[in-house]
């Protein structure tokens, strides 16, 4: 899902000519007509910012994007250049169709079918998407932070396209993986080889943000947020992006690589000093509690159980197992949220939203119960999903 611009027929031109001038247009995705054909919609890009200016004062809607075939087309044109077009009709769904950007780099998935084409695939996807700079082929995760196993498989060098044997002649800042990306009007630096990152999660993001508005509608205040598996924080740099939103933050990971990210994002989003590298968890502002730390024993401080009305569990993996621990950090004495993600198997999904609802309090009685919704496939029988669960004052 992605947000879409409704414009009118006739004003379409003009607006996306604002809309390319400031780079907020989606790559690989294309304009395409609403259903009565008074208005088309624009894609935007995920690092458009959430307030829009007044030229482009239009409603925006949520919308699964409209892949830009004239692109898809290039590359396998470019692909078909080194590739027999018998080749390229056998191995069909195998060729890598779909792809991730984070800043300046593509990651694309590369089936065993097709690995002794990856040359190629690197050459003529470099070449139908003039502005990357690093391809890199996602061979997984792996260990405890569940890291992307990314490995370079082509590079641009000024107006040269590096794959193969030629790579071995590229400077080595030309693999540098850590970079910028621009969402919801907030940079975030990041590196997907060192802390988790998905781009592909925006929509979860705004989703958050949503919620959170109407939470802090709810109390009449700014929220006190808990993020205690915060990667790099790009939960936190939309929720931060929203004036008078966020009240206090607790911000953890045990993940040293993502908190020294963390810690220099911080220092951008709140225009103040935090320390360098990967500190223990501690108050760098009265307000501002970071560091690495276990999620797991948070609640077991009496200065930080039972203070937050937002916690965000982004561990899908084991959220549900962990649930019992993280609710104590819940202020029970007003209303607050749990927003969590899930992977689990599509027909268990029943038997999951029971056991999230049988590890949480008593639910607001006028919101709907804690359910699981699916968002995409993350194998053949698993789905990642999301919930959000609104708890009842004690």
């Amino acid at each position: 899902m992605m947000r879409h611009l409704v414009v009118p027929n006739r004003e379409v031109e003009a607006v996306l000519g604002h809309v390319r001038a400031r780079g907020w247009g989606a790559l690989s995705h294309r304009v395409f007509s609403s259903e009565d054909g008074f208005s088309r919609l624009i894609p935007l890009d995920a690092g458009a910012p959430l307030e829009l200016p007044d030229s482009l004062n239009y409603p925006v809607e949520m919308h699964e994007g409209v892949p830009d075939e004239k692109i898809e087309t290039d590359w396998l044109t470019l692909l078909a250049v080194e590739v027999d077009q018998s080749t390229i009709l056998e191995k069909g769904e195998s060729w890598p169709s779909n792809h991730e950007f984070v800043g300046d780099m593509m990651i694309v998935r590369i089936d065993n079918e097709v690995a002794e084409f990856t040359d190629s695939i690197a050459r003529a996807k470099l070449g139908a998407h003039p502005h990357i700079r690093l391809l890199l082929a996602d061979d997984g995760v792996e260990g405890e932070f569940r890291i992307r196993q990314l490995r370079p498989i082509g590079a641009r060098l000024a107006d040269r396209i590096l794959a193969g044997p030629s790579l071995e002649f590229a400077p080595p800042d030309l693999f540098s993986t850590e970079v910028a990306v621009k969402e919801s009007g907030r940079v975030i630096r990041c590196d997907p080889t060192r802390a988790y990152f998905s781009t592909k999660l925006q929509t979860e993001r705004l989703e958050t943000l949503a919620l959170a508005k109407e939470l802090r509608e709810e109390l009449d205040r700014p929220l006190r947020v808990a993020d205690p598996f915060c990667g790099v924080g790009p939960a936190l740099a939309t929720l931060l992006g929203e004036p008078d939103l966020v009240s206090d933050l607790l911000a953890t990971d045990l993940n040293p690589n993502a908190i020294q990210l963390l810690m220099t994002n911080l220092s951008k989003w709140d225009k103040k000093p935090y320390p360098e590298g990967a500190p223990d968890i501690h108050r760098a502002y009265d307000n501002r509690l970071v560091g690495l730390a276990d999620a797991l024993t948070l609640s077991a401080s009496s200065s930080i159980a039972g203070q937050w009305d937002l916690v965000l569990v982004n561990l899908p993996h084991r959220t549900i197992e962990f649930l019992p621990a993280l609710v104590p950090l819940l202020d029970r004495s007003t209303p607050s949220i749990i927003r969590g993600r899930a992977i689990v198997e599509e027909s268990a999904i029943e038997e999951a939203n029971q056991a999230i609802r049988s590890a949480l309090p008593d639910m607001m009685a006028d919101k709907p119960q804690p359910s699981l919704k699916i968002k995409r496939d993350y194998s053949a029988s698993l789905r990642l999903c999301s919930f959000e669960a609104w708890i009842a004052s004690e």
